[in-house]
């Protein structure tokens, strides 16, 4: 008997072959018969009429930081609300394990990085996970079985780091003993079903105490090792940050790619391409890296967002604008001397100077002070300000923008909420985004769900991008787009039977109606442990999740099912080589 048939749908398979209408029907978590309407003659528990509504596998998430946030919550939301039955956790060099157990100050340190550089309530982590792991195994055996998601981890470079050397791993080189040590952790993590290294040698990843983090330490040849141990395993992967793909890559940078890749024999995937028409040397900086991977043994993906996430910003808390050149020094003072800084004209002209200068990189984007939007306000003089945009308010009272914007904020005391508009919502730029989705070592994803709660919301992007593929800038059909979210993370990753509608397979399905599929706006609630805030957003037309054949979304509604499997390295994923 089946446990669930779903009649009449049109199945878009993930494959991108032309949809089809049929019955699909689902027992023991795989998918069981894929049939003509009407001709399944086995009986089934339930079933649904599905005439008009569009049957995908569930979409894949490459990159979240949903390491904490399944613990208080087992439904990975808002992701899943959004068709997301698979997330890639542990990403950019960040994991809550392994940690050492002869440093118990080892989680607050962790707890504190975390908070800092992924932008996590601190509360949250310190009451919504037991913290009851040393081993990256125990860390795994902790959440199997409490999930409705699937996922799978990577494990962080700082945290192997951290666990060998102590606070030396921030600052110091490890010894030969030391690297050996690390390698042979990193070999336990991997052997616990870990999906391979992530490491970051970004400029704006910094710990809880304004450090550069760990693995902003490591020297190439660490990086090799580790690289070199990744093809000591099946089924394994590289995730990896450097400064260059916040803009435009060293060659350097390109070369340490590559090498990593090679020496790995794997894929490596970074985030986020950002695609800009009006930086049009940008792409092509980006994917020569893939160029020369493919060349010298190795393969290196790009994760681009098919969407434009709107992040928020504020003088008074840290958000992107602190990433800014210069700019740090100044957010980072108290209050009342941060106001007193910025209603310095020579320290605004300064700061205006170093934001839009070419050491900004991609974050000059955020220096057109008259494109953003005011959004909450807390003091009288700013009533009515909500909702408006800083050119129009300037200009009615004679100021420069970002004069007018400090005065209001500094009104708040910096507790006014900023949404600058985005530069490239334009045609051309959406234009070259479309033609660069096409390139063999380009994936869409980057959303950092779980991360920046307070801040951005880019979990929805599944939603928003189908949405757009059938009833906005149609830039692709949607056989194309469903293959996208679904069979090309898959197939990166080197999941098992999963990302396509096929007998046999996973019965990760998502029913939805093509008419109304779309995500809600970003509103703040203040769901997380301690009562601390995030953004959320409605799923609009998602009319089913299922994860392993059991239903954990209905009707944007959790069902409070926890089907998941924590996917393993090997038992869960086959090897994707390079070679």
């Amino acid at each position: 008997m089946l446990d669930h048939l779903i009649r009449s749908a049109t199945v878009v398979d993930g494959t991108g072959a032309p949809a089809f209408v049929a019955d699909v029907g689902v027992r023991d978590g795989l998918i069981a018969v894929i049939a003509a309407p009407g001709t399944v003659e086995e009986e089934a528990r339930t079933s649904e009429d599905a005439t008009g509504l569009i049957l995908t596998p569930g979409f894949v998430d490459p990159h979240t930081h949903y390491d904490a946030q399944l613990f208080w919550d087992p439904y990975a939301t808002p992701s899943m609300n959004h068709g997301v039955t698979t997330v890639a956790g542990g990403n950019c060099g960040f994991t809550l394990a392994p940690l050492n157990p002869e440093r118990p100050e080892d989680a607050d340190y962790t707890r504190r990085m975390m908070s800092k550089v992924e932008g996590m309530s601190l509360i949250a982590l310190e009451e919504g996970a037991p913290w009851n792991w040393h081993t990256f195994g125990e860390y795994l055996d902790a959440l199997e079985g409490r999930t409705a998601v699937n996922a799978g981890f990577m494990v962080g470079h700082c945290a192997l780091r951290r666990h060998v050397m102590g606070p030396d791993a921030v600052g110091g080189t490890p010894t030969p003993e030391q690297l050996e040590q690390m390698l042979a952790l990193f070999h336990e993590a991997m052997d616990a079903g870990a999906w391979g290294l992530s490491t970051t040698q970004s400029s704006t990843h910094s710990d809880g105490d304004g450090k550069p983090v760990a693995s902003r330490h490591a020297g190439p040849a660490e990086l090799l090792a580790l690289s070199r141990a990744v093809a000591d395993h099946e089924g394994t992967q590289l995730e990896a940050i450097v400064a260059g793909c916040l803009d435009q890559f060293s060659d350097e940078e390109i070369d340490l790619f590559v090498r990593m890749s090679a020496a790995a024999g794997r894929p490596l995937n970074w985030n986020v391409l950002t695609i800009d028409a009006s930086v049009p040397e940008r792409v092509p900086r980006q994917l020569m890296a893939s160029e020369r991977a493919r060349r010298e043994g190795g393969r290196i993906v790009a994760l681009t967002m098919p969407i434009l996430t709107p992040m928020n910003m504020s003088l008074g808390t840290f958000c992107a604008l602190n990433l800014i050149p210069g700019w740090g020094e100044i957010l980072g003072l108290p209050v009342p001397e941060r106001i007193e800084k910025l209603r310095d004209p020579a320290v605004r002209e300064e700061m205006l100077r170093r934001a839009d200068s070419k050491e900004a990189g991609v974050f000059r984007r955020l220096a057109n002070f008259g494109r953003y939007v005011i959004g909450d306000t807390y003091a009288k003089e700013n009533d009515g300000l909500s909702g408006r945009v800083v050119d129009d308010i300037a200009a009615e009272r004679g100021q420069d923008p970002f004069t007018c914007l400090v005065e209001i904020c500094a009104n708040d005391e910096l507790r006014t909420v900023l949404w600058p508009m985005p530069t490239d919502n334009d045609p051309a730029s959406w234009e070259l985004r479309r033609r660069t989705w096409a390139h063999q070592d380009v994936m869409l994803g980057g959303s950092d769900a779980g991360a920046h709660l307070d801040r951005m919301c880019g979990a929805p992007y599944t939603t928003r991008f189908l949405g757009d593929c059938l009833r906005g800038r149609k830039l692709l059909p949607l056989e194309e787009a469903v293959k996208m979210l679904t069979d090309d993370p898959a197939q990166l990753f080197g999941l098992r039977e999963r990302g396509r509608i096929h007998e046999g397979w996973h019965a990760d399905l998502v029913l939805f109606d093509p008419d109304r599929i779309e995500a809600g706006p970003a509103t703040l609630v203040h769901d997380l442990p301690g009562d601390s805030p995030r953004l959320d957003a409605r799923a609009i037309g998602i009319v089913s999740v299922r994860v392993n054949g059991v239903e954990t979304i209905r009707d944007d509604r959790v069902t409070g099912a926890v089907p998941g499997t924590i996917l393993r390295s090997g038992r869960d994923t086959r090897t994707v080589s390079t070679r």
